[in-house]
């Protein structure tokens, strides 16, 4: 991994920490997962095991530090690895169709879900849920999902553009 990736990585994390600091809790503390998009993005755009694991943990890292859901910060640190590599794992299933847009907003659909329901099992062993986890799973995990996947429809064409104007990333 060398300074490039480190550092387009960074920003990719520093934008979803922005975006998951601002949005709001809505539902019984918790909100959507606007940073799981940029982390879905940067395992996109640098498909490697070394940047998964390191976009994974910090990304949980900070989503924990931000987080609104009442004893939140361990079920993120869970969370974003395990999403991270299950999402990693699809990919690389599906490597022949990832450059398609459909193909990545499918994912981010997936990787979204995934991540809901990581976190709240680990959130629902550790420190309990604030109310009965499909109320939880229907009221912000399905929407964040919907969200996600038209937030990286947007996203993703024009990243994958910059990422190959700069040479950042092996984008196809």
């Amino acid at each position: 991994m060398n300074t490039k990736n480190l550092v387009a990585l960074s920003l990719l994390v520093g934008m979803g920490a922005v975006l998951h600091a601002i949005v709001p809790g809505f539902f019984l503390g918790m909100k959507p997962d606007m940073m799981l998009t940029m982390m879905f993005l940067g395992i996109i755009l640098f498909p490697d095991k070394k940047s998964v694991l390191l976009v994974g943990a910090v990304t949980g890292l900070i989503s924990g530090l931000t987080t609104t859901f009442p004893g939140g910060m361990v079920p993120n640190i869970i969370d974003k690895p395990v999403t991270a590599f299950v999402f990693f794992g699809i990919l690389l299933l599906m490597k022949r169709y990832q450059t398609s847009i459909y193909t990545v907003a499918a994912l981010t659909a997936v990787g979204t879900i995934v991540s809901g329901i990581v976190f709240l099992g680990s959130a629902y062993y550790l420190v309990g849920l604030p109310g009965p986890f499909t109320a939880l799973f229907a009221a912000v995990v399905l929407p964040a999902a919907a969200f996600n996947t038209v937030f990286m429809a947007i996203l993703y064409p024009v990243a994958t553009s910059i990422f190959k104007r700069a040479k950042l990333a092996e984008v196809n």
